[in-house]
């Protein structure tokens, strides 16, 4: 599957091995004096290391990588002890990747290992507010606007409220197709909405009545380049994140049907059907066809 995974340029490298102590995951080594990525089952996408390098050798980019396995992740660093592993959960939270959580303190459970769980992050909304306050900072790498934010029980706005009757019910960032992680918490078990990208501008109702409760993501079918990288994505939604139902909404005008060809390739291409209900909206905002395919 194609998914978010760091890249090292070597001739910039210095060696200096600081990365590798940020990689609680021990995806890193040091290796003929260059830090190099051993297997791509141990690298989260994350991008801690990358606030670590002195010189700019790390980066992000998608490409075919074998997707993040914690259970591995959890075998390989549990005999370095609770710290690393604290810091490795810690960072999970930190990025809201609370079902790769979930599987490492199963793990931590079911071998009984010495770990005071009760140091981990505590993941209250207050937290998570004041996090989410200070996502500017770019020590962490990466576009700060695609950082990861996901609000399980979004309250309304009053501010917005009190001059409309539509308050936003959407509860995640990133939205992108690019930019969205196939396996975030959102998706998981999730009813998903695969929206074109003038839908939501179209449609006066489309926060209450088509986007509460649903993971999101949007795309354009005609001018988007990577459309492989959507339908991997896509099947990869189905196939690891367990999503429940794909919901596409496009645009009634001829090349918007493209949205919903690549959730029909990424349903043939996965090992689980799930249903997909296709909507069809016109240029005035109203419906014209809404049926399961």
């Amino acid at each position: 599957m194609k998914r978010t995974i760091i890249k090292i340029d070597e001739d910039l490298c210095n060696g200096c091995g600081l990365c590798i102590e940020g990689c609680h995951e021990g995806a890193l080594q040091l290796i003929d004096g260059k830090a190099r990525m051993i297997s791509d089952l141990f690298c989260d996408g994350l991008g801690a290391c990358i606030g670590e390098c002195p010189v700019g050798a790390i980066t992000l980019e998608e490409r075919e990588a074998e997707p993040y396995d914690e259970i591995k992740v959890m075998e390989r660093i549990s005999p370095k002890g609770e710290q690393t592993i604290l810091a490795h959960l810690n960072h999970l939270i930190d990025h809201d990747q609370m079902e790769f959580v979930k599987q490492g303190i199963n793990y931590i459970k079911e071998n009984n290992l010495k770990v005071d769980l009760s140091k981990l992050k505590n993941n209250k909304k207050e937290e998570k507010m004041e996090k989410h306050s200070h996502s500017h900072n770019h020590g962490g790498g990466g576009c700060p606007g695609s950082k990861m934010i996901f609000n399980q029980n979004p309250e309304v706005n009053t501010s917005s409220h009190a001059s409309s009757d539509s308050p936003s019910e959407l509860r995640q960032w990133p939205v992108q197709l690019h930019l969205v992680n196939p396996q975030a918490p959102y998706f998981q078990n999730a009813d998903i909405l695969l929206a074109a990208d003038c839908v939501a501008f179209s449609m006066g109702n489309f926060h209450n009545k088509y986007l509460k409760g649903k993971g999101l993501a949007i795309a354009c079918p005609k001018l988007d380049t990577g459309k492989d990288v959507y339908v991997d994505k896509l099947t990869a939604m189905i196939d690891l994140a367990n999503a429940n139902t794909f919901t596409v909404m496009m645009m009634e005008v001829p090349c918007c049907s493209g949205i919903l060809q690549m959730a029909k390739m990424a349903i043939e291409n996965a090992k689980r059907k799930i249903p997909v209900k296709a909507i069809i909206v016109g240029l005035d905002g109203n419906i014209r066809s809404e049926e399961w395919v």
